[in-house]
Formats: C-alpha cells, sequence, structure tokens
C-alpha cells in the first residue's frame, strides 16, 4: 500500500496566503521525513479553497527540497493550458528528478478561469478529450503535429525526449474522473484514474470495475489492467479518539470549504450549488481515516479491499495550523503505515 499526502494550500479564514503556501511546502518536507510514498499538489485560480495556481510549478520546486518522495499534480487543468506546454513541463520535471514527477490532469469546472485564461467554455465542455489525446502524444511520439480547428500547427520534435529516461517510457500520468466518461475517456488510453474524496468505496468500486472492462476492450493487456495504479483521494486526521480526531476537522473544516468554495464564480453564470460544510465535512469524518491509528489503518485497508486500491492521497491540513498539519503527517508515518505491513 502507498500512502501520499494531499496538498491543497488551502487558505483558512484569517490566514494569508504566504502562510497557505508554507504549510504546503512543510507539509511535502515532512511527509517525506515520515517516510510517506507521496504528495499530491492540488491547483485552483482566483479563489481561496486552494492559493497553488501552478501544480507543475510547486511540484518543481518540491522535487527539488526532497529526495525520494514522488511528486504528482492532482490535477493540472487541461482547458485552461495547451497541451504541449504541459507535456513539456512534465518531461523537463520527469527527467530532472529521476522518474519523481507523476502528471495528474483532469477537466476542472466550468469557472472564470476559462474566460480569464481566453479558453473558452467549450475547452471545458467538449474539448478536454482532444486535449488530452494530444499530451499523450506529446509524451509517447518523437515528432508531433496537430491539424485540428483547436489546435492547428505544423509538424515539431519533441524536445526534451521523456523517455530518454533509463527503463522510462515518460512520466506516469493520471486523470481525475468523476462521471463514466470520463473514466471511459481514462481507460481508452490506458491511464489510471485518481478518484475524488467524495465518493464512498461502493462508487470507487464501480468505477474501477467500469475502467477495467473499458481498458481490456481498449486493446490493454490484462497484466496492464491488473497493475493500473488508481488513486483515491481522502482526508486524514489522527488523535487517540476518533471523537477528538472529527472534532478538530468540524471545528475547523467548514469554515474554509464555506470561504473556499463559494468563492467560485462560473464563466456563464450558471448556477452551482454548493455542499453543505459541515455536512459535507461530517460525510468525510465517516468515509476516511479519521481517528486513533488503528482505525486509520482499517479504513484504509477495507478502501483497498472493497475497491482494489492501494494507492492514497490523503488530505492531512483540515486542522488548518501548520504546527498541527506536522504532527499529522508525522503520526501517519509512525503510527499507521507500520500497522498496513
Amino acid at each position: 500500500m502507498r500512502v501520499g499526502a494531499f496538498v491543497l494550500a488551502a487558505q483558512f479564514p484569517g490566514q494569508g496566503h504566504e502562510e497557505a503556501l508554507y504549510r504546503a511546502v512543510r507539509s511535502a518536507e515532512v511527509a517525506e521525513e515520515a517516510g510517506l510514498d507521496a504528495v499530491w499538489l492540488a491547483e485552483h485560480h482566483f479563489v481561496p479553497y486552494g492559493v497553488c495556481p501552478s501544480a507543475v510549478t510547486l511540484a518543481a520546486l518540491l522535487l527539488g527540497r526532497t529526495r525520494a518522495l514522488r511528486v504528482g499534480t492532482a490535477v493540472s487543468v487541461l482547458p485552461t493550458t495547451h497541451p504541449v506546454t504541459l507535456g513539456e513541463q512534465a518531461a523537463l520535471l520527469h527527467l530532472t528528478s529521476g522518474g519523481r514527477f507523476t502528471l495528474g490532469v483532469g477537466r476542472g469546472g466550468p469557472w472564470v478561469d476559462l474566460e480569464v485564461f481566453n479558453s473558452g467554455l467549450g475547452a471545458y465542455e467538449e474539448g478536454f478529450p482532444e486535449s488530452l489525446e494530444l499530451l499523450m502524444r506529446w509524451l509517447r511520439e518523437p515528432r508531433v503535429g496537430s491539424s485540428s480547428e483547436r489546435f492547428a500547427f505544423r509538424e515539431v520534435p519533441v524536445v526534451p525526449r521523456p523517455d530518454e529516461l533509463l527503463d522510462s517510457a515518460g512520466p506516469e500520468v493520471i486523470v481525475a474522473c468523476t462521471s463514466p466518461a470520463s473514466v471511459r475517456l481514462a481507460a481508452a488510453q490506458g491511464l489510471p484514474m485518481l478518484l475524488g474524496m467524495h465518493s464512498a468505496d461502493e462508487e470507487k468500486a464501480e468505477m474501477v470495475a467500469l475502467w477495467r472492462k473499458c481498458a481490456l476492450e481498449a486493446g490493454s493487456s490484462p497484466e496492464a489492467v491488473a497493475a493500473a495504479g488508481h488513486v483515491s483521494a481522502g482526508v486524514v486526521q489522527i488523535a487517540d479518539r476518533r471523537q477528538e480526531a472529527a472534532e478538530t476537522l468540524l471545528k475547523t473544516m467548514p469554515g474554509w470549504l464555506h470561504h473556499g468554495l463559494s468563492a467560485h464564480v462560473t464563466v456563464d453564470g450558471r448556477l452551482r450549488r454548493m455542499r453543505d460544510p459541515l455536512a459535507y465535512t461530517e460525510l468525510l469524518c465517516e468515509l476516511h481515516p479519521v481517528g486513533s491509528p488503528r482505525l486509520c489503518a482499517d479504513r484504509l485497508a477495507a478502501t483497498a479491499e472493497r475497491t482494489g486500491i492501494s494507492r492514497f492521497a490523503l488530505l492531512a491540513e483540515g486542522s488548518g495550523d501548520l504546527a498541527a498539519t506536522e504532527e499529522n503527517l508525522r503520526r501517519l508515518g509512525a503510527d499507521v503505515l507500520p500497522l498496513l505491513d
């Protein structure tokens, strides 16, 4: 089982941007010290839900600060960037880190980001499959050109070539999946999924089963399908008693969720219903490893057994406090991971 930290660079009420970003950087450093497998970095624009606007840029910093930790984006939003630009950045980080970088990509939302970056609503509503296909061509082929309406350019050489790293075909790519359509898209490319923290084990198991079926139909080998490294996102909060761990999150997360999620602005004025912050926090406490080390280990083991997923990206900064986040990560490494062996 491979357990990593999911870092949102969340700005809790009363905090500044620098404080949130410093906590993000320290979370990665402590995650490596604690023996975690990876750190996964979120990307958001114009909202305090998360104040990291470029997951690949923060990944570059953290790859330089660490030595063994894998660093991944969870996710880089494809509709607001050019796939070739993202492919070049992924190849650069893959080669210079010795293969420690994972590129997670996602569709994002219908936010004002699409207006600011001049990509348009169509990039979100219809353009994700085309962007993903071009990105994967860039990471897999020596020369790439495109003649589509959205991406039209002459054939150019791929520089740097991500497959020049010894024993590597290029950086790992995963796809955030929240619907059957995105599951089928990831499966068609043979790419593993990142599944969201709002989903229960039963829903994740159904998505893994659909992915497996579609990947086999698309020509993936049974061996490749069996080895797919899907990632389950969640929340972790460790305390001696479950009530204590839950109270920590219930005291801080609803305020952050309301503060952050209510700041989203849709590009076309459509109404977007926000989850009730308190009810959502309660749901996360029920679904994920929140409680004693033994309970946390049992929750992770149960999810792995029910879904077949053995990689986890766990949000550890739910307290909103730097010292508490560091202690949470250290306990995850010292008190929970040994129980999973």
